[in-house]
């Protein structure tokens, strides 16, 4: 394979948030001499483009959001035979039926439905567009992936799954850069001036599915236990005013830290005493990796795949229990040390260095296949 294969990856809006930075790290970790993508993006994305993979060869390709569907539609099909893709590979879950079909029209060989989530109780109008899209999710995909087994199962089935005909990819990361370090945790504890405090720890878009409304609770109940404590929230979202709200009810102002969309979360997990996700519902949340790989202590909700709980100091709670629980939980956590977990992360298969050559052979592959 001399010629360099561009690849299609259709990602909906870049909002800084999990799928998109798992879909980046891979781009950065595959040869590309080999393989280049171009990212296919809403129109009114919230964040820019990375001009680090722009300067390693990705394009950015913008298109009208799929809620103008003809629109959609149409510049996919067009864009796709213009670029004369072999590749299609599709990140928008049960939404994914649309651009795939957008790549069977434009006669794309090798068509990839990526599964990265699943569905919550709660989100009345959203499951209801996902439990109407499922049954589509193979009609015009050649190739399926998840996640992890937990989100490839919802979306394809079990019996798909246990047939081998979905194939896996870890949220991988690149370990090296968010393996602990005392340093770095020393500086950035000053810099956000929080060196002689309880930090506490959250990294997420503001949405219903991450739950922030139950995080303030959580928070809300640590603080009648430790004086010291202080939340620090990294993200955007539809809900940031919302929450802002909630910590201004509760008289939490000035120990709730709203940090925004960072560029060095690598940094942030270093701050931390512990890491908190009480997620409605997930894939496999890459953020709940990051955090492990810092040596971080970690308290997840139980309603993400069993597969995310990686290192030692990680327990997985219900949501079922009170918030005072999770407070108690918290806070044991805080007081765990925090430790060079690097080679459980390895073992486990979240290295990108090996992932990434996963995805390179998959690729391969399915050229192989599809050209006979």
């Amino acid at each position: 394979m001399s010629e360099v294969i561009r690849i299609a990856q259709v990602i909906g809006k870049l909002n800084a948030a999990g799928v998109e930075s798992v879909i980046n790290n891979y781009y950065k970790n595959i040869d590309h001499n080999k393989f280049q993508f171009d990212f296919y993006i809403d129109a009114d994305s919230n964040c820019e483009p990375k001009q680090e993979l722009i300067d390693m060869g990705a394009r950015y390709i913008e298109i009208p959001p799929y809620q103008k569907l003809p629109q959609y539609m149409f510049e996919l099909i067009k864009k796709f035979k213009e670029n004369r893709y072999q590749i299609v590979h599709v990140n928008m879950n049960t939404l994914a039926v649309f651009s795939l079909c957008a790549a069977w029209i434009a006669r794309i060989p090798v068509r990839i439905n990526h599964n990265h989530n699943t569905s919550s109780k709660g989100e009345t109008q959203r499951n209801i567009l996902k439990y109407a899209l499922r049954p589509f999710a193979k009609i015009f995909a050649t190739d399926y992936c998840g996640c992890s087994k937990y989100a490839a199962e919802w979306l394809f089935g079990k019996k798909s799954v246990n047939k081998g005909k979905v194939t896996v990819f870890n949220n991988a990361i690149d370990v090296r850069k968010f393996k602990f370090n005392v340093n770095m945790r020393s500086e950035i504890r000053k810099e956000l001036a929080v060196e002689k405090k309880t930090v506490i720890g959250h990294i997420g878009r503001f949405c219903y599915q991450k739950n922030h409304e139950f995080l303030i609770d959580i928070f809300n109940e640590i603080c009648r236990l430790d004086q010291n404590a202080v939340l620090i929230l990294v993200g955007i979202g539809e809900l940031t005013e919302a929450v802002k709200d909630q910590v201004h009810k509760l008289g939490l102002d000035g120990r709730v830290l709203f940090l925004g969309a960072r560029q060095d979360v690598y940094r942030i997990y270093q701050a931390m005493d512990v890491f908190v996700l009480p997620s409605r519902y997930e894939g496999l949340p890459v953020v709940g990796v990051e955090a492990q790989a810092s040596g971080t202590p970690c308290v997840l909700s139980d309603a993400m795949t069993a597969e995310t709980k990686i290192a030692k100091n990680t327990v997985m709670l219900s949501l079922e229990e009170p918030a005072e629980v999770w407070a108690g939980k918290v806070l044991e956590f805080s007081k765990l040390p925090k430790y060079d977990s690097s080679a459980e992360i390895q073992a486990a298969g979240f290295d990108i260095d090996t992932e990434g050559m996963k995805l390179e052979r998959y690729y391969e592959s399915c050229l192989l296949r599809y050209s006979r």
